[in-house]
């Protein structure tokens, strides 16, 4: 079995690659939750893609892992308290999309993957808002995508989850922000490229957050759509940080992930 290499890209995008062991595999792209696990190396134990054979390029968020902010979970804490959607989610977002066609061309480069490789993308969370974004934007070329406790639309997850914290009130700029992170609003721009769609949520997740936006996706768009009883947000226990054992829930999650890709890469 090849082993996994970490590093950097020049443009600063964190990386855990794990290569194919075949020739001519399919490669996939995966994002990781800012919810456990919040790390490549976390998530990449979390949704190994067991059984897959693919090269599997585990890239970091902004703001996480290698690239927290000085000051830890703390400091990001205080940003969140601030203005989520302008300080956090929205900076996050927008420059994981934007770094992404450079360091995905490195690695591509890097591991030698050919260019007519068939691609696949998949992002928890946060790193499912990422994938969309990517899709939308048409720089994967990506045949097919699974989003896990996928966030479709910013705007109902600030307004669930902000009135425990003391309510958010939206300026201009942050629902700005909020429209970039609508995919229900976007749903045209996410599928044009006719990548084969599949989102997998927590029966237990936050209903009008999470779970009501990614049924309306569905809903509209065809895409495939799996809730695992028993299963939070969170895809592994925190902190979520380092390689840890799997949950029952990642497991199945996993073992979705890879029936999809499997049968639309390969």
């Amino acid at each position: 079995m090849t082993s996994e290499q970490t590093g950097m890209t020049a443009n600063g995008v964190p990386y855990l690659v794990i290569p194919a062991a075949s020739p001519g595999a399919p490669v996939v792209v995966i994002w990781h939750l800012l919810d456990p696990p919040r790390t490549p190396a976390a998530m990449a134990s979390a949704i190994p893609l067991a059984g897959l054979d693919a090269t599997r390029m585990y890239l970091g968020l902004p703001m996480s892992g290698a690239r927290t902010p000085e000051g830890g979970f703390g400091a990001i804490m205080a940003l969140l308290a601030q203005d989520a959607p302008l300080l956090v989610h929205g900076p996050i977002w927008q420059q994981a999309v934007d770094e992404f066609p450079e360091a995905f061309a490195e690695l591509r480069e890097r591991f030698a993957i050919a260019t007519d490789a068939v691609v696949g993308l998949v992002g928890g969370s946060m790193g499912s808002a990422v994938a969309a974004g990517v899709l939308a934007a048409g720089t994967a070329g990506a045949r097919a995508a699974v989003l896990l406790s996928p966030m479709m639309r910013l705007r109902s997850m600030i307004d669930a989850v902000s009135p425990r914290f003391g309510g958010y009130t939206w300026s201009p700029a942050s629902e700005a922000v909020a429209d970039r992170m609508d995919f229900l609003a976007r749903a045209a721009e996410v599928t044009a490229a006719g990548a084969a769609i599949r989102m997998i949520a927590g029966s237990d997740d936050e209903e009008a957050a999470f779970l009501v936006p990614a049924r309306k996706f569905a809903a509209t768009t065809g895409a495939d759509l799996h809730e695992l009883a028993g299963v939070g947000h969170a895809l592994a226990e925190e902190p979520g940080v380092d390689p840890a054992p799997q949950t029952d829930g990642a497991r199945r999650a996993d073992a979705l992930t890879v029936e999809w890709l499997r049968a639309n890469l390969t």
